[in-house]
């Protein structure tokens, strides 16, 4: 094997409401260890943009494949994609697009999505952006736990609204050498054993993940974004599973 071959880039991909800053921390540990990471701040997601509330999940899928592609032209490595909570939506097209370009797939606190997965099916048509809600109705939906209040106010003012194209977009898959992409899930408010418990039920949310050829299962208990509550313990998960024999 080539260096290259064994070390590749990382393409941290952040959530809903979140840009490359989200992972900051994360960042800093990875590159302290040598590792190359890039994050990504998605089309509909950069508070500058003007028309970021048109930006469709199209265009997020548009902006991760340039993105690989001129890795790929400029560095000659493979990529690992990080994937954090609803970026699920555009990696999966990703992954489904490109099976031959992503060395390994690392789920943050969420998994791949099924064929025809819409976000928010019951959004109107005419809602442009959906911005972050109240912590108590966000907290009834995702985990906090291992937020500092400085970490909520950072989340607060720095969240950008998301796009309403993107909410109501359906995913669409059709090339299944996605499932056979080497994958890790990173479990953080929900354990791996229920993950395995609910993926072997068929629950909508995990069934895609009972179809993988190659996948782990690392439990990081804290909330639903541990890029801020355990980046150290998160960026180690994340090198282990790029280069497990390091």
């Amino acid at each position: 094997m080539t260096s290259d071959e064994t070390e590749p880039t990382i393409f941290l991909i952040p959530g809903h409401w979140l840009g490359a800053w989200a992972w900051d921390d994360v960042v800093e540990h990875l590159r302290a260890a040598r590792h190359r990471a890039i994050a990504m701040t998605l089309p509909g997601l950069d508070s500058e943009d003007a028309q970021r509330s048109s930006r469709t999940l199209d265009d997020q899928v548009d902006a991760i494949e340039r993105a690989l592609a001129q890795e790929a032209a400029t560095a000659h490595r493979s990529a690992v994609i990080v994937a954090h909570s609803g970026a699920n939506a555009p990696v999966s097209m990703v992954l489904d697009r490109h099976p031959e370009r992503v060395r390994r797939v690392v789920w943050v606190d969420s998994g791949p999505l099924a064929p025809g997965s819409v976000f928010a099916p019951d959004a109107p048509a005419d809602l442009e952006e959906l911005a972050l809600p109240p912590f108590e109705a966000l907290a009834a939906q995702a985990s906090l736990d291992g937020l500092s209040p400085d970490d909520l106010e950072r989340f607060r003012r720095r969240a950008v609204p998301e796009p309403g194209p993107v909410l109501r977009q359906a995913v669409t898959l059709t090339d299944d050498a996605r499932l056979d992409i080497p994958t890790t899930l990173v479990c953080c408010s929900i354990s791996s054993g229920q993950i395995r418990e609910l993926a072997a039920a068929g629950h909508p949310m995990f069934a895609e993940v009972a179809r993988l050829t190659h996948v782990d299962l690392v439990d990081l208990p804290t909330g639903h974004w541990p890029m801020w509550s355990r980046p150290a313990d998160l960026a180690q998960v994340i090198a282990s599973a790029v280069s497990p024999t390091r």
